[in-house]
């Protein structure tokens, strides 16, 4: 949770004023991520919020830890029907039969990579690199909604058998993982 003193730092709008949020702007969002577990996490977690509120994610994130093994994807690559079909039944989380179920096989997939690339990590990062892609957005208005990386990324995810991994999801993914970092010039994020 945001600390008071943070709550006077400027940052990016969308953000607002609810102390979870503000939370996962300052310490997560924009931030590199090179471990395949976290990785995996918010691949799930873009996933489930396709079509919904980040912050409706957010509060459920919990419920997703207990649900899908810590996102250990060795675990969730494992999963039965059966066990899928309880996750159903969770009121803490989104309940549509093909995210759930999308998880598992996004596991699968991502087990693949993993073995084929070393790491999902590494994977990842070619899309980029190796290095974050630094914007100087001044507004909202100025931050797509999509690029040709995450045109690229979902491309590339959808032929090795990845599901909700569509290009707008795919650039929503790779801000919140810091392989883009979009934070507005006036936010103090950015001087970091």
């Amino acid at each position: 949770m945001a600390r008071p003193d943070q709550q006077e730092r400027p940052r990016c709008g969308w953000a607002g004023t609810d102390p979870l949020y503000i939370a996962y702007h300052d310490e997560e969002w924009g931030v590199p991520q090179h471990d395949d577990w976290r990785l995996f996490e918010k691949l799930v977690l873009e996933g489930a919020q396709a079509g919904l509120s980040w912050i409706t994610i957010l509060r459920k994130r919990e419920a997703y830890r207990k649900a899908f093994h810590s996102f250990d994807p060795g675990k969730v690559a494992a999963m039965t029907d059966a066990e899928l079909e309880a996750v159903l039944l969770d009121p803490g989380i989104v309940r549509n039969r093909l995210k759930v179920f999308s998880a598992r096989r996004n596991a699968l997939a991502f087990l693949e990579a993993q073995r084929e690339f070393g790491s999902f990590d590494a994977f990842l990062w070619s899309f980029v690199g190796g290095t974050p892609k630094v914007n100087r957005p001044r507004t909202l208005a100025e931050v797509p909604a999509v690029t040709p990386e995450a045109e690229a990324l979902s491309k590339a995810l959808k032929k090795r058998g990845f599901t909700f991994v569509g290009p707008t999801i795919m650039y929503a993914y790779m801000q919140s993982m810091g392989l883009v970092d979009d934070h507005l010039t006036t936010c103090w994020r950015k001087a970091l």
